[in-house]
């Protein structure tokens, strides 16, 4: 999707970093549109690598307080996932504060297989959906073995020493940045606020900080084909922080529902246990919340184009008004 943080650059500027970086030029480059934030592009080098190149934003937007140096949080994410063997893209290279166009890049290796995204029914490629969803669970869980010394976004600055704090921040953080960028929501600010406050006791349950990913959906997920299909690599780590891996499961379940019979679920208990208690369901329910909010807050300094983005605000709009109603009454149910 077009938006108002990907940086345009020419062919030759394409050339010149890679030369910076890798010491070799490029012979073709392709720009990748699928993802909402940063500028990607598919290069091939005069060495015969191909390379996909992740740009910041330009250096004078001022982005959501969470989105400070993204970047920087992807290549540890990769290299820390790597180590706990989940598949990704590696990371071939990082540059952070470039002097010639500013900000942070990376290149990672190019990938030979699928978006899971573009694998359509009746199409080429037959595949078997749960059973790579259980393959995707079991990764999941594995990335979530990763743990950390702090709760929160480290990158960004908005950490804690328990996750009731840090994600509250992080709740916080996103509402603040509603007064430079004004957004429509379904209910006041200090409504919303104070129903995540009514709801967040039960992330005291939550005593250590794991790594999340928190952007697995279909297109963050690539498949090899070649044979019986399987989960290649999954990409995209940006928006990853430290805390609840059950939080891990609300965007591979999007504007819908965990269910006890859900593939997913299954991979992942494979891995390490994981039981849906009423307070477990609360917890998803207030990250289900926040990820909605992202969803509607981001599109200030990012200004989609509204065909495009309308559908998906419609959706994020309905979900947090739901969820937000079934927070408060898990609240009050607590309470009475």
């Amino acid at each position: 999707m077009d938006s108002r943080t990907k940086r345009r650059l020419a062919p030759a500027e394409l050339d010149a970093l890679a030369r910076r970086a890798l010491g070799t030029g490029v012979t073709a480059s392709t720009e990748l549109t699928d993802g909402y934030a940063n500028a990607v592009w598919r290069l091939a080098l005069e060495d015969g690598r191909q390379v996909v190149l992740k740009l910041s934003p330009p250096p004078e937007l001022d982005q959501l307080s969470y989105e400070r140096n993204l970047l920087r949080m992807e290549a540890a994410a990769i290299e820390l996932a790597a180590g706990a063997g989940v598949p990704v893209a590696p990371l071939v290279h990082a540059c952070f504060d470039d002097p010639v166009l500013g900000g942070d890049f990376l290149m990672l290796a190019a990938l030979d297989g699928v978006s899971w995204n573009d694998v359509k029914p009746g199409g080429p490629h037959t595949i078997d959906g749960d059973v790579l969803r259980r393959e995707l669970g079991g990764h999941l869980a594995r990335f979530n073995t990763v743990t950390g010394e702090v709760f929160g976004y480290p990158h960004a600055g908005i950490v804690a020493t328990t996750w009731r704090e840090a994600f509250l921040a992080m709740v916080g953080a996103l509402l603040g940045d509603t007064e430079r960028y004004p957004t429509p929501l379904p209910r006041p600010v200090e409504e919303i606020l104070a129903v995540f406050e009514g709801a967040a006791p039960v992330l005291d349950e939550v005593t250590t900080p794991h790594l999340v990913h928190f952007d697995v959906w279909v297109g963050n997920v690539f498949l090899d084909l070649r044979g019986t299909p399987r989960i290649q690599a999954i990409i995209d780590h940006e928006r990853a922080f430290w805390g609840d891996p059950l939080a891990e499961f609300v965007t591979p379940t999007i504007f819908g529902e965990l269910r006890e019979d859900d593939p997913l679920l299954a991979g992942y208990r494979a891995v390490t246990p994981l039981e849906l208690t009423p307070a477990a369901l609360t917890r998803l329910d207030l990250y289900r919340a926040y990820l909605s909010l992202i969803l509607l807050v981001e599109n200030g300094p990012r200004q989609y184009p509204e065909e495009e983005y309308a559908g998906l605000r419609d959706r994020a709009w309905k979900s947090l008004t739901e969820v937000l109603d079934r927070l408060v009454r898990a609240s009050l149910g607590a309470l009475g």
